[in-house]
């Protein structure tokens, strides 16, 4: 079956294609009489126009790029079920991309995507989020940006994140709240600007509480389920091993748990495991995973809104999400 057109529509209604698409983008200087009449043969049509011939068409397009360095994790699939919901919400398409800054070439097949594309907007994920260089590639090509959770120059551009440091911090007086005070922290990857936030906020309730931190409670991960074993296996083998560990994120308490039970460690008996996103997989696990619930789909969301409403003069910049402590069954009380 042939596809309609945007001609087929303006022959319809009896008006120019131009006509149909300015009353399809919403545009000015259209009578309302030939907008409602348009708007009618659109809808009994059921004419769907192209996102990428819309741009083409207009000033702006309607295609939203969503930039990973890593699609495949499950934050990433949070994030871009919240993106892809929206964007069909308000009339806007979403493309993947990938960003690997650690190969000699990113630069160069970014400006080549950004040239193909002619993108109405970006929304950058960490950690590339706070590449300065990838921003500037964006500016060159004026394609407006808004970040999920950057650390770097948080102001350079629109963000959407939460209170990383008060979650954490949150998370660990939680710990504290149940007599815990050997607690051993699990950092996330390096280049994530929420890894420092997190260690920030636990750091904050541990000496709020008086306690000396121990250099030898604390391990580096990477956000992965293999780095939180590692880090569990160097944290249990000590003479005197930690009564809780708070990973930095959900995949790296798994890994903890993983490690516990290759020890025949009970858990929460005899060591509470929490984390942070709330992934699925926090639920799925046994016991079900403590940790915070990180509003990933929402606020990818909310920077597919800020994209739009920026197109209608919009100049908000700043949207902080609340995010929540998910007690759950590996560290609840007298389990």
């Amino acid at each position: 079956m042939k596809s309609l057109t945007i001609k087929d529509v303006a022959r319809q209604a009896g008006v120019s294609p131009k006509t149909v698409s300015r009353v399809i983008n919403g545009e000015a200087h259209v009578r309302p009489a030939v907008r409602d009449a348009v708007s009618r043969v659109v809808a009994e049509m059921n004419y769907r126009p192209n996102a990428y011939a819309r741009g083409l068409s207009s000033a702006r397009s309607f295609l939203i790029g969503l930039f990973f360095d890593n699609p495949a994790c499950n934050y990433a699939n949070d994030v871009l079920l919240g993106a892809l919901e929206q964007a069909r919400t308000l009339g806007r398409h979403v493309v993947i991309e990938t960003v690997t800054l650690d190969q000699p070439d990113w630069s160069t097949r970014l400006e080549e995507s950004l040239a193909g594309l002619r993108l109405g907007g970006a929304i950058l994920t960490p950690p590339i989020c706070d590449c300065a260089a990838l921003i500037a590639i964006f500016e060159r090509h004026d394609v407006p940006v808004v970040r999920i959770a950057p650390y770097v120059e948080p102001d350079r551009t629109p963000r959407v994140g939460i209170d990383d440091r008060g979650a954490a911090r949150t998370m660990t007086e939680h710990l504290l709240a149940l007599g815990h005070r050997d607690i051993g922290f699990i950092k996330g990857h390096p280049a994530h600007g929420a890894t420092q936030r997190r260690w920030t906020g636990f750091c904050d309730a541990m000496q709020a509480a008086g306690l000396v931190l121990d250099d030898t409670l604390v391990r580096q991960g990477d956000f992965t389920f293999r780095s939180g074993i590692v880090a569990a296996e160097a944290l249990l083998d000590r003479p005197k091993r930690p009564s809780a560990i708070f990973a930095s994120n959900d995949e790296m308490a798994l890994g903890v748990m993983a490690a516990a039970m290759r020890s025949q460690i009970a858990v929460p008996q005899s060591l509470a495991i929490v984390g942070f996103d709330d992934t699925q997989l926090a639920r799925m696990a046994w016991p079900q995973l403590t940790t915070i619930r990180q509003p990933n789909s929402a606020m990818a969301a909310a920077a597919v809104s800020l994209l739009a409403e920026r197109d209608q003069g919009d100049t908000k910049t700043v949207l902080e999400l609340p995010y929540e402590l998910m007690v759950r069954d590996s560290s609840r009380e007298g389990d």
